[in-house]
């Protein structure tokens, strides 16, 4: 069973980046491939807090690895920095990049500002469209028919569903990169780099902390789950361990929907 397994969804020596990695769903998938022992390099905006998580997992036991790189991926220059450690921390070879920074904003429709737009824009579209654009050499030498590198987009549930929130342009733009999933995809299959997605209900990280930030709140959004709890960290990292393993190398430009059935289901 064990040999099985590790064919089907092993990453054990892969070389990934996680972007926004230092908290919430980005932690959770790090920790995942770390304890999978993949060598995981995680960015996020705030170095401390980058640094701090990077030294937690590198300290989680076996043979996976976690290093910090800051970076501010809404700027190009950001984005250049990060591709230019992880090419020198890689050696020219890159087999996952999980493009998972992000970030939202809520207000009423009246009052919504296009600076929230731009925002928005910038740090969950763009930033992993130039990300993954920078990297391509990277990801191409690690890509094989065999076994394809990978890129990973993490949208949103509220990509797909009309949200209840108004959060304009978060839905937008996590409707947004579910569709750049699609169109990288197209381009980038013949070059042995498969792009797919996740689209993510409720988990508890910083976006969610308003509504998961008191037992109350959790049990109020569980109760609107068909399964009647939000996500847990193996629910995040088995769906990013499956994509990148060799048992999820025949998908190509699709969105799992990790959310304990909101999307599909419905309202319980």
């Amino acid at each position: 069973m064990t040999a099985v397994l590790d064919r089907l969804f092993g990453v054990e020596g892969k070389q990934v980046v996680v972007t926004g990695g230092s908290r919430g769903i980005g932690a959770m998938i790090a920790q995942g491939f770390v304890e999978a022992g993949a060598h995981v390099i995680i960015s996020a905006r705030k170095a401390d807090a980058c640094d701090a998580t990077a030294a937690e997992l590198d300290a989680l036991e076996g043979s996976g690895s976690c290093t910090s790189v800051p970076a501010d991926l809404s700027t190009q220059d950001g984005v250049d920095a990060l591709a230019a450690a992880v090419r020198e921390r890689t050696g020219g070879t890159l087999h996952v990049l999980v493009n998972n920074a992000g970030a939202t904003w809520g207000e009423p429709l009246d009052e919504y500002p296009e600076s929230a737009f731009d925002k928005l824009f910038n740090i969950n579209v763009k930033g992993a469209f130039l990300l993954t654009q920078a990297l391509l050499p990277e990801l191409r030498a690690a890509g094989t028919e065999e076994d394809p590198s990978r890129v990973i987009n993490i949208g949103s549930i509220d990509g797909i569903r009309t949200p209840a929130m108004e959060t304009y342009a978060y839905s937008t733009t996590k409707a947004g990169i579910l569709a750049l999933t699609r169109h990288l995809a197209k381009n980038l299959v013949r070059d042995h780099v498969n792009v797919n997605a996740i689209a993510p209900g409720p988990f508890e990280s910083k976006m969610m902390a308003f509504a998961l930030g008191s037992d109350e709140g959790k049990e109020m959004v569980a109760s609107g789950v068909p399964m009647r709890r939000i996500g847990r960290p193996d629910d995040m990292a088995g769906a990013a361990l499956f994509l990148a393993g060799r048992g999820g190398s025949y998908l190509c430009g699709e969105t799992i929907v990790v959310d304990g059935g909101i999307a599909n289901v419905g309202q319980p």
